[in-house]
């Protein structure tokens, strides 16, 4: 693997968070509970660590703006908008696999 300096390494990792969020916020189709039973992970999960990085860095960051950050709108309207009601096999697969944060 080529060598990559602190900054190179940086910025792809950067670039990748930015894909990965422009996907979600592509895929509203996709629903939190899908991505947190099949990846143990959600948009919530990824703007929660979003804002603790800010806060290891000494920035200010509150939840909902780091959920506007992710979900690129006020995560109420992309709830409003979106988020549908699980069904009950969702949700009995997220009581099976549910991680210990959540």
């Amino acid at each position: 693997m080529t060598d990559l300096s602190r900054e190179q390494k940086r910025d792809l990792e950067a670039a990748a968070f930015r894909r990965l969020v422009a996907h979600l916020r592509e895929r509203t189709d996709v629903q939190n509970i899908d991505l947190m039973n099949l990846a143990g992970f959600c948009r919530n999960c990824l703007s929660n660590w979003y804002r603790e990085a800010a806060e290891e860095a000494g920035l200010p960051l509150s939840k909902d703006e780091s959920r506007e950050i992710v979900y690129g709108m006020p995560y109420a309207e992309w709830r409003e908008k979106y988020q549908k009601e699980a069904s009950d096999t969702q949700k009995a697969a997220f009581e099976k696999s549910r991680p210990g944060d959540h």
